[in-house]
């Protein structure tokens, strides 16, 4: 936190709500796999295989996770070409020839795919405090993928001794 002026050090002791950004903060800052859902006539390994193959290329934490377990299960992942990352809803691209998608329910919309038979899935595991992706292929959903950061575990403490002292 920077200051600028040292009024603003003398107006935090009337401050009795703090607001953090979880990320790093409150968490590890390195979001790990929670689980895959597939959809109605798919294979939670294949989601995850093609969610994994496209987003080798990504440098986003949530694809890093995503990558990480299905070398975890030791998956034969698939060569992704023509990826194209749209900032804050998911990546597209070609794995081994077929059109997939990676991402939130907005990229879901622009490509024509219905998110809604998996919402219910999909906020459970955000009840739990997880991200989610949804993955597709060829214009039809594969399912979703639940990524969450975890919990440091100095958190509950700092957060009981902000409760203690009244913020």
């Amino acid at each position: 936190v920077l200051f600028k002026d040292a009024e603003a050090i003398e107006h935090l002791r009337q401050i009795d709500t703090l607001i953090v950004d979880k990320t790093g903060t409150r968490t590890m800052g390195k979001p790990v796999f929670q689980g895959v859902v597939a959809a109605p006539g798919c294979s939670e390994d294949e989601v995850l295989r093609l969610a994994a193959s496209l987003d080798q290329g990504s440098e986003h934490p949530l694809a890093d996770a995503i990558v990480a377990e299905a070398r975890r299960r030791n998956m034969a992942l698939g060569t992704a070409s023509d990826f194209e990352s749209s900032t804050g809803i998911g990546v597209r691209g070609q794995v081994d020839g077929k059109s997939v998608a990676v991402g939130n329910t907005a990229l879901m919309t622009q490509i024509g795919v219905d998110a809604e038979p998996m919402r219910s899935a999909a906020e459970q595991w955000r009840e739990r405090g997880a991200s989610v992706v949804f993955a597709a292929a060829e214009g039809r959903l594969q399912g979703l993928i639940a990524i969450a950061d975890p919990i440091k575990e100095s958190t509950p403490a700092a957060l009981e001794r902000l409760r203690a002292d009244g913020v």
